[in-house]
């Protein structure tokens, strides 16, 4: 077999990824499949700013497992790539010679594995949102089909893929392949040529609209409304639970990009909040971060930013997966209703800390703002999104596919090792079982 590595540097933290396949199959759709997965310790790369030369080195432990589990007679010609996502995006948008240093940090600690290093740079969020949607249809094998499911395909057009929803700490994608569009399209659309068959996807990248800098939008806007009826320093948050503490620096919340715009002088360095633990006013705080007033196009999302109508099934994965996993809302045979979804969240919610809190195995930043997380989920798919009762059952909520990660960074290691050609491979000819099998299923439809 052959092996790829790829890391995925995030805005909270860091994931490698080990892919394998058999040499002689690479061009095969589906064959290639992740063997390993390795958490690296501490913050994303981003957290590094303030001491940049130790972002590199985070990352030895798990390029020492990807040794371990790679033959080593085959490290060298092991491609190692590492693609750093939102995190990176705002720090170089705040700092950009912090950023820099960070990149090279990382790319001397990956020159000096033995792998063969491809880069390591900061993708784009379209990408981030492109390589996800690729890496899903190609782990539900949507791209390509053989001899056999062709012939299926054509008695019954099935062969559509799925679009793909992403979302990260810092910013969140949708991607599908839509059938109306807007007669002046924007430069939200993709052209693929993938195995013969040309796709044409839109795809977005909200930036600050991942779950952690949601949070800081909201914190921060909540605390710019609120302070003229402020006395003190302390902020009742009804997306905690009750009895729930926890302390803020004013200057932290305000230091990046998603928040720098509504920093004002507060009279306190600091401010505490206290759960309230009401997800009818969580859900009406966080609405107020997606900004539906105005759209130059046909349809559009929030922001004013074109969103074509939504279209076929969905794959929800990363934070979409763990927080809705978390709470017991991703049931594999047949989605959960709507307003079972709803009412799960809203009684999550209303449950009082010192309950929540058993959860020992659970790190408590996590446990803390599942219902924040839960209730946002919730906005950006049903507010943002439009997302409705009736399409609901179309989004999958996947953590997997097979033994693969459902992700972005599969379908950017297909690309760069140009495993999926644009042109499809010449068709073998049948085996003698598949030849027979399509006698047998020719005789069928003749009768």
């Amino acid at each position: 077999p052959q092996y790829g590595i790829v890391l995925d540097a995030g805005s909270s933290h860091t994931n490698l990824y080990v892919y394998e396949w058999p040499a002689e199959k690479e061009n095969d759709t589906g064959v290639v499949q992740q063997v390993e997965v390795c958490k690296v310790k501490g913050p994303g790369i981003s957290g590094y700013s303030h001491a940049t030369e130790k972002a590199g080195p985070s990352l030895t432990q798990c390029l020492q497992q990807a040794e371990e589990v790679i033959p080593s007679k085959q490290h060298q010609e092991t491609p190692v790539y590492l693609g750093a996502t939102a995190g990176m995006r705002l720090l170089s948008l705040e700092n950009k010679s912090a950023a820099d240093k960070v990149l090279s940090s990382v790319e001397k600690t990956l020159r000096s594995a033995p792998f063969n290093f491809q880069g390591a740079r900061i993708i784009s969020g379209q990408e981030e949102g492109a390589y996800g949607w690729i890496t899903i249809n190609y782990l539900l094998g949507n791209f390509k089909q053989s001899g056999w499911t062709k012939l299926l395909h054509s008695l019954k057009s099935i062969s559509e893929t799925s679009g793909a929803l992403d979302l990260g700490g810092a910013s969140t994608q949708i991607t599908f392949v839509p059938t109306e569009l807007s007669s002046k399209p924007p430069e939200n659309l993709l052209r693929f040529r993938l195995y013969g068959k040309d796709y044409l996807v839109y795809t977005h990248s909200f930036l600050c609209y991942g779950k952690d800098q949601a949070l800081q939008q909201k914190l921060a806007g909540d605390l710019q409304a609120s302070t003229s009826t402020m006395e003190n320093s302390s902020l009742l948050d009804p997306c905690f639970h009750q009895g729930y503490q926890r302390t803020v620096n004013i200057s932290d919340l305000f230091k990046n990009p998603c928040t720098s715009a509504k920093k004002k002088q507060f009279p306190f360095s600091q401010l505490n909040i206290e759960g309230e633990g009401d997800y009818q006013k969580c859900r009406r705080n966080i609405q107020t971060l997606f900004d539906k007033t105005n759209c130059p196009y046909s349809s559009c999302s929030f922001n004013g930013i074109y969103l074509p109508p939504l279209q076929g099934e969905f794959g929800a994965f990363s934070a979409f997966y763990f927080v809705m996993n978390f709470l017991n809302l991703t049931s594999e045979q047949s989605p959960v209703a709507l307003d079972k979804v709803t009412s799960t969240i809203e009684s999550f919610c209303a449950r009082p800390w010192h309950e929540v809190s058993t959860y020992h195995q659970v790190k408590e930043k996590y446990l803390s703002e599942y219902c924040f997380s839960g209730s946002y989920i919730l906005s950006l798919l049903e507010n943002g999104y439009e997302f409705t009762e009736s399409n609901w059952q179309r989004i999958h909520f996947l953590g997997k596919i097979g033994s693969s990660d459902a992700g972005w960074t599969l379908g950017y290691m297909l690309n760069l090792t140009n495993m999926i050609p644009a042109e499809e491979p010449a068709v073998p000819p049948l085996s003698h079982g598949s030849y027979v099998g399509l006698m047998v299923l020719c005789s069928l439809v003749l009768v």
